[in-house]
């Protein structure tokens, strides 16, 4: 016979797939009905037009199929209310606290700006896999597409949809148990273009820090906009704890502007991790080609006085898949992914300056 008790603790191991907590801790579980070997299950749902509910059903649907005796499940829906809402956001520790409550600023362990003094130094696609690399290792990573104008983060991790809003928090996309994403291009069409001034900028900068469902993080690795900006200077008055990490190639013009990157970070108490060296090298029939001239990156890191965490090749393999939203560092060869990997432990063991 089945029972009550059976379907609800099948319930109990069925995560919603964006909140990551079973629907059971979240009261999304309205009704459990049995009629002998059939099974109707009611849930509610966060928002209405929730994107992911077939992909709830069918975990139900397959869940409860395990028990003995059970031969059809049936799956309806409904929204919460106003109250079963809020109910939710102080179980997720998102409840509204007083008005002139500062925001809660402290879900990661360390904030980890990415930054570039020009663009096209492959900046975007280092974070990228930077974020990766850090989830591979099995860090719990959030990745802030904090380049509102130009943003290129979700093709590049290779998600798509828009996020889910419970009144006004945002429930970040997923790449996986470990890894929460964020960007503008979730809300907006990959063409259509951001037309704002700074306190607009400002504004989306900080909603999506501090109004997102990020879990506790490791890391939360931020991808600025080339340059020095209004995004540093926001995301510096946000989180004054943040790291900075420079990404350049050896270019002596791109290693010169990068250099005022960390001139800005000095102005605006932010410190400086290190320094990565993008398109180091072109690799042929085992000889090195250095195309952009070589180690600009570690002239640079003397320059500042902070560590060189890690030098990546040129290679069209690396542009492919973030253009195919199937980053290296996850889905490349071995020695891909273990250059980024050994970027990540870089990063885990050295202390900002």
């Amino acid at each position: 016979m089945v029972t009550q008790e059976a379907v609800l603790k099948v319930l109990g191991t069925i995560d919603d797939p964006e909140l990551k907590k079973p629907l059971t801790d979240l009261d999304m579980v309205k009704a459990v009905a049995i009629d002998g070997n059939k099974v109707k299950v009611a849930i509610s749902l966060t928002v209405p037009g929730c994107p992911l509910k077939e992909k709830i059903a069918s975990d139900i649907v397959a869940g409860v199929k395990t028990i003995d005796g059970v031969n059809e499940v049936t799956v309806e829906f409904d929204v919460m209310t106003d109250d079963q809402r809020a109910n939710l956001k102080a179980k997720l520790g998102m409840a509204r606290g007083p008005a002139d409550a500062p925001p809660r600023m402290d879900f990661a362990k360390r904030f980890i700006a990415v930054a570039s003094g020009k663009g096209g130094v492959g900046k975007s696609t280092v974070t990228t896999n930077l974020a990766v690399a850090c989830a591979r290792l099995g860090k719990k990573v959030g990745l802030l597409d904090a380049d509102v104008y130009g943003f290129s983060i979700p093709r590049m991790i290779g998600l798509t949809g828009q996020p889910t809003v419970i009144d006004d928090k945002i429930v970040p996309l997923r790449k996986g148990d470990n890894l929460q994403v964020v960007s503008m291009g979730f809300f907006i069409d990959e063409d259509e273009p951001v037309v704002w001034r700074g306190p607009l900028l400002h504004k989306a900068i900080n909603q999506f820090i501090a109004d997102s469902m990020w879990d506790e993080l490791d890391y939360l690795f931020l991808d600025l906009p080339p340059g020095t900006g209004d995004v540093t200077i926001s995301v510096a008055q946000a989180l004054p704890s943040t790291e900075l990490i420079v990404v350049t190639t050896p270019q002596a013009t791109a290693t010169h502007v990068a250099g005022r990157v960390a001139k800005l970070a000095e102005k605006t108490n932010l410190k400086v991790l290190g320094v990565i060296e993008n398109m180091a090298y072109y690799e042929s029939n085992g000889k090195r080609d250095y195309i952009f001239g070589k180690d600009g990156g570690k002239s640079l890191a003397a320059k500042l006085h902070v560590p060189m965490l890690g030098e990546v090749p040129l290679m069209t393999s690396i542009r492919e898949a973030a253009d195919a939203g199937k980053p290296v560092a996850l889905d490349g060869t071995d020695d891909q992914v273990a250059i980024f990997e050994a970027i990540a432990r870089a990063i885990e063991n050295t202390q900002p300056r």
